[in-house]
């Protein structure tokens, strides 16, 4: 624990990555830690569920395809995906409250240039810019909770996963409000409104500061853009690719996307193995059951946000309201969502990780069915409801886990490359439902879609990593 000069923060206290901590009155509590930096990630959630909910007004206002709008959703996931290892790296230099900062100020910009855009071009763009600042902001706070110890740290990581799942879950409520109200421009500017939190970060200051710095991280030599330019183009491609009938994308176009997101493939590959040190470690993506957390992540998340893209439209048609009717209606999942993420910590306690994960993808595409074979709004609410809790219990199991597959050094950048795969499915979600939407039925869609989450589910039962490379726990595990 380092020390502090000048007057003592009452709430959160200096923490080194990759500290381990015991008890004891100087043993940070992981409730008020969860509490305090939990709010930090409110931005990210209420910005994907508020937009959902006006993405009919969107499309009609624009005169655009309702399936074009999936891209407000899509392209948020997309750059907070890509932010994410970004991040990661740069707490390596930086320390994660200059990354808070960064990120925050970015997610305001970009939010405010969406709600202003008079295009779906632009107003996408605006998406993407914010998306990374809320990207960057998540990975911040990571930081921090993965410095706990175990039961610390898994307590923390629910009330987050509790807080997001809730903010994303009544983010419906607020979008359908804001957009009846003040209209669907406002929904979007809604981040704007973070930036506040930003005198909140600043009491705490000493907290993030000595977190993550490159001496504790393995990521703190020469950056490597063209890695990270690579990982970039592989993700957008593919995002890319998923919606360009419900877009109209030209062939030629589509073949030039698909040539760059083959090239990338390769291009990964080859800096991987010639660089085992750059953007993306090869010890890292190497460590037993490291890509299996994320893919199972990424199934789970493509579950959720292919609901979350549906299901305001499917109930306004089965009840014939608006928006604020259909927000109104989603709202039972946010009491699931904080059920979930209250129940993370006592089931990893009785359950490995991957066990609760295969339980939690189960849910997502259990939800997802519900939603794509029964008809009304009820069952919409309920397999919305699943698959909230499955969002919100699989990040905080997964992120936890992340600390036990690889070196203390390597940690930063572990939680970055983890969140990346996790948030990338995010963006594949809503980008598939709207791709099959216009081939398919969009029931046919979502029934598709949920062969990601039974894959999820097939791979967290069949995996069985080992232990971190300086973890014990996770031998019991």
């Amino acid at each position: 624990m380092s020390q502090h000069t000048g007057e003592e923060m009452p709430m959160l206290q200096t923490i080194p990555s990759g500290t381990t901590l015991s008890g004891g009155s100087n043993a940070p509590n992981g409730r008020r830690l969860g509490l305090a930096l939990g709010m930090l990630v409110l931005p990210q959630y209420v910005a994907l569920g508020a937009p959902s909910v006006a993405l009919p007004t969107i499309g009609r206002a624009l005169a655009v395809p309702f399936g074009a709008t999936a891209w407000i959703l899509a392209a948020w996931s997309l750059t907070s995906a890509l932010a994410m290892p970004v991040a990661g790296r740069l707490i390596a230099r930086w320390s994660p409250f200059r990354v808070l900062v960064a990120g925050v100020v970015v997610l305001a910009a970009g939010s405010a240039l969406a709600g202003a855009g008079p295009t779906l071009p632009v107003v996408i763009v605006g998406r993407l810019i914010g998306g990374a600042g809320a990207g960057a902001t998540v990975i911040a706070v990571f930081a921090e909770v993965t410095a706990l110890p175990g039961r610390e740290r898994t307590r923390a990581l629910g009330i987050i996963a509790a807080a997001s799942a809730t903010a994303s879950a009544c983010g419906t409520l607020v979008g359908g409000a804001v957009t009846t109200w003040l209209g669907w421009r406002a929904v979007l500017a809604l981040p704007v409104l973070t930036l506040p939190l930003l005198l909140v970060a600043s009491a705490g200051r000493r907290t993030f500061t000595r977190i993550g710095s490159g001496e504790q991280d393995g990521a703190a030599g020469r950056f490597d853009f063209v890695g990270a330019a690579v990982l970039s183009v592989f993700a957008g491609s593919l995002i890319t690719l998923l919606q360009a009938h419900s877009v109209g994308l030209p062939a030629p176009v589509t073949l030039v996307v698909a040539a760059a997101g083959a090239l990338a493939v390769v291009g990964l590959w080859w800096l991987v193995r010639r660089r085992p040190d750059g953007f993306v470690p090869l010890r890292v993506i190497a460590a037993r059951g490291f890509v299996s957390a994320g893919l199972v992540g990424g199934t789970v998340f493509a579950g959720y946000y292919g609901v979350l893209f549906l299901a305001p439209s499917l109930i306004e048609q089965a009840t014939g309201g608006g928006a604020l009717e259909a927000g109104a209606l989603l709202v039972p999942a946010a009491a699931c969502s904080v059920l979930a993420g209250r129940l993370v910590g006592a089931l990893t306690a009785r359950f490995t990780g991957w066990q609760v994960s295969a339980g939690l993808a189960a849910l997502t595409a259990v939800g997802v069915l519900v939603v794509a074979i029964f008809n009304g709004p009820i069952p919409v609410v309920v397999g919305a409801a699943l698959t909230v809790c499955g969002f919100a219990g699989a990040q905080a199991t997964l992120v936890g886990l992340a600390p036990e597959l690889v070196a203390t050094r390597d940690r930063d950048t572990a939680q970055g490359l983890l969140n990346f795969m996790i948030f990338l499915g995010g963006g594949i979600g809503p980008a598939a439902v709207a791709g099959l939407s216009g081939i398919v039925s969009a029931p046919a869609a979502l029934g598709l879609l949920a062969a990601l989450p039974l894959a999820g589910l097939v791979l967290s039962l069949t995996r069985r990593p080992g232990a971190g490379p300086d973890d014990t726990r996770g031998r019991q595990r």
